[in-house]
């Protein structure tokens, strides 16, 4: 099976480093043109001069923070204003990790701007050509943690979930349209915000960084942590038209960590 996505045009949150990278990465080589979207644009016209480039796809980037809703949502407008994609991968960092009495309601409503409202608004931007063009496809990256909640990310926990079932409910009024959207519920992968979290328990539990992590991996039947490209190849075949049947789906990807059905 080889995937071509030649004459698609994919947006990639967060893609300067980690996942969104890696799923940058792994689009345009299969033919995709790639808009990179995240708030450093050192690390973006990095990352956009890796693109692969031997179907003469046109790459580009765009500078928005998800932390700034109002920012988000004004540069996002203009993007539409001039371009239409056919894959859009909502990616974002996580929120704060902590405990239900560590939060306030503020940090809620941040948690909520961060991974929903974003989601929300940058898929009804896209949703308006999707539907003319009879072809798109959504993928959600968000976490395990929507279906076994961890006690001290309470924020992604409960965010993350509203994500999940909001997109099953947008995937039955789209799929007539030929638009799939899905949920990616990933495990512990090799990235920046692995370290973080290994850091911030480690702390907390009194013990050294190193102990942390193989405490860890030791949880994870696969013996190690996820490699982003593994990443990258799921949301690459679920772009495709070799999923134009899959929608509404949560599909884990974490090494057999999940133990729930």
């Amino acid at each position: 099976m080889k995937i071509n996505l030649q004459h698609k045009n994919a947006l990639v949150g967060a893609s300067t480093e980690g996942l969104g990278k890696a799923i940058a990465i792994q689009l345009a080589l299969c033919g995709a043109s790639v808009t990179l979207m995240a708030r450093n644009e050192d690390k973006l016209k990095q990352v956009l001069s890796e693109l692969n480039t031997d179907f003469n796809q046109k790459h580009q980037y765009i500078v928005t923070d998800f932390y700034d809703f109002n920012s988000f949502e004004k540069t996002t407008i203009n993007y539409f204003k001039s371009n239409q994609i056919d894959i859009l991968i909502n990616n974002t960092n996580g929120p704060e990790s902590g405990g239900v009495f560590d939060k306030t309601t503020n940090d809620y409503q941040k948690a909520f701007d961060l991974l929903f409202k974003t989601t929300n608004h940058i898929t009804m931007l896209a949703l308006e050509n999707m539907k003319k063009n009879k072809f798109g496809r959504i993928i959600n990256a968000t976490s395990l943690t929507v279906q076994e909640p961890i006690s001290y990310l309470v924020l992604s926990n409960s965010i993350r979930a509203a994500v999940v079932t909001w997109a099953k409910t947008l995937s039955r009024e789209i799929a007539p349209y030929n638009i799939t959207i899905n949920n990616i519920l990933t495990g512990k992968f090799d990235t920046k915000r692995i370290q973080e979290l290994n850091q911030s328990q480690a702390i907390a539990k009194g013990i050294s960084v190193e102990d942390n992590l193989k405490s860890i991996v030791n949880d994870i039947p696969a013996g190690r942590l996820g490699k982003s490209e593994e990443f990258a190849y799921l949301v690459t075949f679920l772009a495709s038209e070799y999923a134009s049947y899959i929608t509404g789906t949560n599909i884990t990807i974490d090494g057999g960590l999940m133990k729930s059905l």
